[in-house]
């Protein structure tokens, strides 16, 4: 039995998560490594107003616009000063976001004017502020492209790397780290853009002294498996044994980031969801955050953050509003779309967290994870719902759904770098066909959805709005019912599939159960045990209704006495469960 009492958050948050460049593109056609021109790109005036209404009426409470800061890139424009990046140093044709070539700018293939792309981007924080949303960005403090250089700091701003001594592995005062008397070389395996012939021969692309390449690559000559686009920043620790920390003074990459987030927030900026943050000194977070925070104190800040042991210096020290709930929850629930895991093992996630849960963030799907509609992954649209209702309702933290999840999206399409790998990529110009139904050419008002869809988007639309509003999830605690029910054999529960719970605050009672099995209907009983009516404050209650909050025609009426007779196999409240399923019950 999982007992919890959490500290009151102030709201629960619903993220939206919208890749810029895939939300508004209208084009099907999703062309092996397309151009721009070929497959289309999402821009920031795609986002309207209507558009900023749905996702406001579909229960989302902020947007990470995903993608906008300037990457690399193979697109060029040259009429307006920008060249693209060597094809070597780039994934696929679009390029990945998270290769930041100038972190004071905007992409400048989200723009309609591409002159004026930074005043696009700040109306669309406009926009999304007077829809009462609030706007996340990414922040990229881990590494940044190998062509990084910028256009757009301001005035009397030192560029990164631009005052570095190259021929010093390490330097406190550095922004990187070099490999002395080495040169880069491209993975021997990666051909750009699948071998496309150009018009022009490419010169081999350059670059000496090697940098350390993002994600802790000390050789000149990464692998195609690693982040070999992107440059390592030098945060002050040096990374010969025994890794003596540089941190007084304030080294001068931790002085640039500062000015770089507080650039943000002067746009209007909400928050940040910090990219690989585990892979930055928690010394470097204790020390920026607090100081953004001064100027900015309802700005947040949300961690990429993979190793459970650390997850307490980052949230004490590290001052982090949310972690990610990958390696526990995502994990788990994924696991039980692939048949890998038990529901027995949810427990397990809420009981490693409990003192922290509402500090996690929930999810089944976002940029890095496979599309569950995909085939490899589940082939179903509703696959996602018994997950969706643990990841909106198992604590006060944060809930997070990708854009196009609420519609089925199955990421089918190969359109370059990324292949077929049941996710939408990020690095290349495609669209999502499933979204694009529901965008209906800017009505975004579904229309051209099927039954399915619609019934699946409605699905979330309840779900993510009653966890907005209900005060046992917002404010309230927990009570997992699952060891109970596998312990006394409850009648028809089978702990590989079903999950239980209650969420209880002094104004609102709910029993939470779900059904992971994709085939089998379950004609059970769920027992609630005494102490938990006591915590409830219904002890004394002769018999209690159970309604459901999405269907009100589900009705059940049951005395107490029944509910919480252990050795009676026949007590309990009786219900019936669909595959992939799962209710809600308010408890008048």
């Amino acid at each position: 039995m999982i007992q919890t009492h959490f500290e009151a958050a102030n709201t629960k948050m619903v993220i939206y998560q919208l890749f810029v460049r895939l939300f508004g593109n209208k084009i099907k056609r999703n062309k092996f490594y397309g151009t721009i021109e070929e497959n289309g790109c999402g821009k920031f005036d795609d986002i309207t107003s209507v558009a900023l209404s749905e996702l406001r009426n579909l229960g989302v409470s902020h947007i990470w616009y995903t993608g906008v800061i300037e990457h690399s890139t193979v697109t060029c424009y040259p009429n307006h000063g920008l060249a693209g990046d060597h094809p070597s140093i780039v994934k696929g044709r679009a390029g990945s976001p998270y290769a930041i070539r100038d972190y004071y700018d905007v992409a400048a293939d989200l723009a309609n004017n591409i002159d004026t792309r930074l005043d696009e981007f700040s109306n669309l924080i406009k926009r999304t502020h007077r829809a009462k949303l609030k706007a996340i960005i990414d922040f990229v403090p881990n590494h940044v492209a190998r062509s990084y250089h910028s256009d757009k700091k301001p005035p009397g701003m030192k560029d990164l790397g631009e005052e570095d001594r190259m021929d010093n592995f390490f330097s406190p005062d550095n922004n990187f780290l070099y490999l002395n008397n080495k040169q880069f070389v491209v993975p021997h395996d990666y051909i750009p853009l699948n071998g496309e012939v150009f018009d022009e021969p490419i010169n081999a692309y350059y670059e000496f002294p090697a940098k350390v390449t993002g994600n802790d690559v000390y050789s000149k000559a990464p692998s195609s498996n690693d982040w070999f686009e992107t440059i390592k920043l030098n945060f002050g620790v040096d990374p010969n044994p025994p890794h003596h920390c540089y941190f007084d003074p304030i080294p001068n990459s931790w002085l640039k980031l500062l000015d770089i987030l507080l650039y943000w927030c002067k746009k209007g900026v909400d928050g940040f969801r910090c990219d690989m943050a585990e892979m930055v000194p928690a010394e470097f977070w204790e020390w920026i955050i607090p100081i953004v925070k001064t100027q900015f104190p309802q700005v947040i800040f949300i961690a990429e953050i993979y190793k459970p042991e650390i997850y307490i210096n980052y949230l004490e020290r590290g001052n982090f509003d949310y972690l990610y709930d990958k390696v526990g929850l995502y994990d788990t629930l994924f696991g039980l779309i692939k048949k890998t895991h038990n529901a027995d093992d949810i427990s397990i996630c809420v009981s490693s967290v409990e003192k922290y849960s509402n500090k996690m963030l929930s999810f089944i799907e976002n940029h890095d994870e496979e599309r569950i509609a995909n085939a490899a992954a589940g082939g179903d649209l509703f696959l996602t719902v018994p997950a969706m209702i643990i990841c909106a309702t198992i604590s006060q933290g944060p809930v997070m759904i990708y854009n196009g999840q609420e519609v089925g999206e199955a990421a089918d399409e190969n359109v370059g770098f990324a292949g077929t790998r049941s996710r939408t990529s990020i690095f290349d110009y495609a669209s999502m066909p499933q979204h694009i139904k529901w965008m209906n050419d800017g009505k975004f008002d579904g229309a051209l959805l099927n039954g399915e869809e619609k019934k699946l988007r409605s699905f979330y639309k309840q779900l993510l709005n009653f966890s907005l509003k209900s005060i046992a999830i917002t404010k309230g605690s927990i009570y997992d019912l699952q060891y109970l029910n596998r312990h006394h054999q409850s009648e028809g529960y089978d702990e590989r599939f079903i999950y239980s719970f209650l969420r209880y605050h002094n104004e609102e009672c709910l029993l939470i159960i779900v059904n992971f099995n994709q085939t089998e209907s379950y004609n059970l009983s769920v027992k609630i045990p005494v102490d938990a009516l006591s915590l409830m404050d219904i002890q004394d209650k002769t018999e209690l209704t159970f309604v459901s909050v999405f269907d009100k025609k589900l009705k059940v009426k049951i005395a107490t006495s029944k509910l919480n007779v252990p050795m009676d196999r026949f007590s309990g409240l009786p219900l019936i469960l669909a595959p992939k399923t799962g209710f809600i019950l308010r408890i008048n």
